[in-house]
């Protein structure tokens, strides 16, 4: 048996997920999942709903005039986010 170095646990999932070729779909989960972090409890209170669809996080707010503002910041939030997943994940961002 081969000794390798020792890994993360995130390290061992990134491999077995590359191997299993399902990272692609995986990143995008993540992707919709850091919104909160990224964006702050306060405006994810007003999203109603988010998903991740060929590349494109959706965002759907309860809130026109925070639509309206996080219109604005739509390049910064998408840029923190792939930014936290360490590759270019989401090329896009909608907010309905």
């Amino acid at each position: 048996m081969k000794r390798t170095e020792p890994q993360t646990v995130r390290q061992i999932i990134d491999a077995v997920f590359d191997r299993a070729a399902i990272s692609g779909r995986y990143l995008e989960e993540r992707a919709s999942r850091l919104w909160p972090d990224i964006v702050g409890q306060g405006i994810n209170r007003q999203t109603t709903r988010r998903y991740v669809r060929e590349g494109v996080l959706h965002v759907y707010l309860s809130s026109a005039p925070l639509k309206q503002e996080l219109g604005f910041q739509r390049g910064a939030i998408r840029d923190a986010i792939n930014e936290a997943l360490g590759q270019e994940v989401l090329k896009d961002i909608a907010i309905h």
